[in-house]
């Protein structure tokens, strides 16, 4: 049987103070808020421009790491840690931008779906269900080779195909809410269906809203690397992704350029697992039967092996000692 949760002790376990005890929660925090500085400051962290032109010789193609270039330089010459820092500018705009319109029509969609029930409900999420079913990576690589290699289209192209799960979260969590009594009572004085739904449910859902919404930039940011890998990124603007394609393009494979392949690819892992432990942590605050289940916690396990142990013994039947039957020959 299927247990739906309790928006009410979903918001009243999602606080800040509830967040800092899950040390998965703090580290992954943590390393965000160390690549969003990097982000934020990279004109005053980065030793050089990566946008400017420089002129390189044949030394400096693909040069290894120096004191001068702690990263090396790329096949132009460029600092390639300051192309990383500054690449972490793009992706992670990327990330958010399209986290953001994933949440929006998520949560239009789940909303109204899950209200409004009945032939919506059923539209709504067969319309979901069809753009769910088709790869999304092929689509993408249709749409920006037809609409053009812009950061605009990328970012609009993984927001409007990656926002069906959102959906389907958001209504599944809208079905449990509108059966509440405070719902039934505001419907029964008049209260308007746009009012019950932004004043009532929408405050209710906003942590589970919220959750999704960290686990999606991590998406869209390797997303957006994955088409810049592909040669579909916007080739003025410099990215984790549009690195590691041009790395592979410029021979560093077969240079062993590893300064030119590792740092955007660690970036990358960086990040991904920073927004990981976050959105992990808050699926533990909102839904407590993660981490409350026996088969999680090792001494409920304990206890009931042999709580199982000592049912088996005391059921089995007793067989009369050989002593005991003798005695009564």
């Amino acid at each position: 049987m299927a247990v739906v949760l309790s928006p009410v002790s979903m918001q009243k376990g999602l606080t800040f103070r509830g967040f800092l005890r899950k040390p998965s929660g703090v580290l992954g925090l943590v390393m965000l808020s160390f690549i969003l500085s990097i982000a934020i400051f990279a004109p005053w962290i980065a030793p050089y421009d990566p946008y400017q032109i420089v002129e390189a010789t044949t030394a400096d193609v693909l040069a290894p790491p120096s004191p001068a270039h702690l990263l090396g330089q790329d096949d132009s010459g460029k600092d390639v840690l300051s192309s990383v820092i500054y690449g972490a500018r793009i992706s992670l705009m990327v990330g958010f931008s399209a986290s953001f319109i994933v949440v929006v029509m998520g949560t239009i969609v789940g909303m109204v779906s899950g209200y409004a029930g009945g032939w919506v409900d059923i539209l709504l999420m067969r319309i979901t269900d069809a753009i769910l079913v088709v790869p999304q990576l092929p689509l993408m690589l249709v749409i920006i080779a037809v609409a053009g290699r812009g950061i605009t289209n990328i970012i609009l192209v993984i927001g409007f195909l990656s926002w069906t799960y959102a959906a389907r979260v958001v209504r599944s969590q809208v079905l449990s809410v509108k059966e509440r009594q405070f719902i039934m009572r505001a419907r029964a004085i008049g209260v308007g269906h746009f009012r019950i739904m932004a004043v009532h449910i929408l405050p209710q859902v906003i942590p589970v809203i919220f959750a999704e919404g960290i686990l999606d930039i991590s998406y869209a940011i390797l997303s957006e690397a994955t088409l810049s890998f592909l040669g579909l990124g916007d080739p003025t603007l410099i990215s984790w992704g549009s690195i590691l394609n041009r790395a592979f393009l410029r021979g560093a494979v077969t240079r062993g350029a590893w300064w030119f392949l590792i740092p955007p690819g660690l970036a990358l892992a960086w990040v991904t697992l920073s927004l990981n432990f976050i959105g992990n942590a808050l699926q533990e605050l909102i839904n407590p039967r993660l981490q409350t289940h026996h088969l999680f916690d090792e001494r409920k396990m304990v206890m009931l092996s042999r709580l199982l142990v000592g049912g088996a013994t005391a059921s089995a039947p007793q067989q009369p000692s050989a002593s005991g039957a003798g005695g009564h020959r």
